[in-house]
């Protein structure tokens, strides 16, 4: 069912919100988004603004904790005894909303490219805290936040990404 048919990330909040189509808020999530910042550039490892859609929906057929690996599943489940054997990995799991920017020159093609920088709406562990800026760009959420919102969105829905 994609009855979300926008979505909108206000990184000063830390949250996410989903709407329906006649424009009414259905859903608020909370999310963390960069540590950095917001920001455009290929490899600052900010969260970067403007008009996006969802490219690609990754992850559908995974279970809760599923640690993706490039946008694959590797087979791990996470777990703190996994996160204590790994300790600096970027934990990407779940389920995966790739974004793509639509605005060329500002979140899309060369050095400004969403999709080719890797950014994401993810799962992350759920000992990591919500609402406080700590990513390397993506915008994190809580596993069975992500399960609602990548079952309730299409791809190609638009996603807008502001801090004000």
């Amino acid at each position: 069912m994609s009855d979300i048919k926008h979505i909108l990330i206000k990184v000063d909040d830390q949250l996410l919100l989903a709407y329906d189509g006649a424009g009414e808020c259905q859903r608020t999530y909370p999310v963390a988004t960069a540590k950095n910042g917001v920001g455009q550039q290929f490899g600052s490892e900010c969260t970067p603004l403007g008009e996006h859609r969802v490219r690609a929906k990754i992850g559908g057929d995974q279970e809760i904790n599923a640690v993706f690996v490039a946008r694959r599943p590797s087979g791990e489940i996470y777990s703190e005894r996994l996160a204590a054997e790994c300790p600096k990995r970027d934990w990407i799991l779940t389920r995966i909303l790739w974004l793509c920017g639509n605005q060329v020159g500002y979140n899309r093609s060369g050095m400004v490219d969403t999709m080719r920088r890797f950014i994401y709406i993810h799962g992350a562990p759920d000992s990591h805290p919500m609402q406080v800026p700590s990513s390397h760009g993506c915008i994190k959420m809580r596993n069975e936040d992500i399960i609602e919102l990548f079952d309730r969105v299409a791809v190609g829905t638009p996603v807008n990404i502001v801090s004000h």
